[in-house]
């Protein structure tokens, strides 16, 4: 899919954490902005939701949260709707607690009404189903439902038709280079081959990408040539040069080209005659 979605404006840039879901590729973005309002709260207008399962929260985590807060203040807005007098938390909670330890009065919250709510997560879910979606947008499409709606992903998988395997594997996409995205995005480029690709230098993304696009490589293929082509690490360098000095003792002794690797000698001979003489000293 070469066209982009539409971006939520600069208004809304924080709706969605930057490190998973991008403007670019959200397929519901203006669905988003429509039914969302970004305010800040105060904290004692804000209620945990006491259906939500998760109960514990470890106390070192939430302290380390605490003092991120307090130094870099709230970056990823909770999600709450209007109950009455108070909001209550729909994604956040981990966040609204460790603003309480900060000793902060207010948090960046995304205000929706549970009609709103509602809406949006059928709007996320209708589009996760469709078959022309882009990976990068079905990625994101979960992303949202994951960080928006504190939905995991045995969840996510039920409303959407996939395994929770499925659902992991595709949000994993958000990881790769920017420029892999929008190569995706661009030229339809199946998430499969682009999967290896997640962990590699983005140095050799750069260099492989054309050959993907021009070539149609298959996920076996990009591997191949990830591992063939990528830099000995220096622990095995150091392993494998670990007996250089046996190698040529033995090779000064027995006239010959010796190879140590692993629990493995070879000894190697130029001609039949050296071959011979070889076997005649061993």
């Amino acid at each position: 899919m070469g066209k982009k979605a539409m971006g939520l404006g600069r208004g809304f840039e924080s709706l969605i954490p930057t490190n998973l879901v991008e403007e670019e590729f959200d397929p519901t973005s203006n669905e988003d902005k429509r039914v969302s309002e970004l305010v800040e709260l105060k904290l004692e207008d804000v209620v945990r939701d006491e259906g939500q399962p998760r109960k514990n929260f470890s106390k070192e985590s939430l302290m380390e949260l605490a003092d991120s807060i307090k130094e870099h203040g709230v970056l990823q807005p909770i999600v709450v709707v209007k109950t009455g007098k108070n909001y209550t938390i729909v994604a956040g909670e981990r966040r609204w607690r460790a603003s309480q330890l900060a000793e902060k009065t207010t948090i960046p919250a995304i205000v929706r009404t549970l009609n709103d709510q509602n809406r949006l997560e059928l709007a996320i879910i209708e589009n996760a189903q469709r078959e022309d979606l882009n990976p990068i947008e079905l990625a994101t499409a979960y992303a949202k439902l994951k960080n928006q709606f504190n939905l995991n992903n045995e969840e996510i998988g039920k409303r959407v038709g996939k395994s929770a395997g499925s659902v992991v594997n595709t949000m994993r996409l958000l990881k790769l280079p920017e420029e892999a995205k929008r190569a995706m995005q661009e030229h339809n480029l199946m998430e499969g081959p682009m999967r290896p690709l997640i962990s590699a230098d983005p140095e050799m993304v750069h260099e492989i990408l054309p050959k993907m696009i021009e070539e149609g490589w298959s996920a076996r293929r990009v591997e191949r040539y990830i591992a063939d082509h990528k830099p000995k690490s220096s622990t095995k360098a150091v392993k494998e040069n670990s007996f250089v000095k046996e190698e040529a003792r033995l090779c000064k002794k027995y006239n010959a080209e010796v190879r140590v690797r692993g629990r493995s000698v070879t000894l190697s001979a130029k001609t039949d005659e050296e071959l011979r003489g070889l076997l005649e000293k061993l």
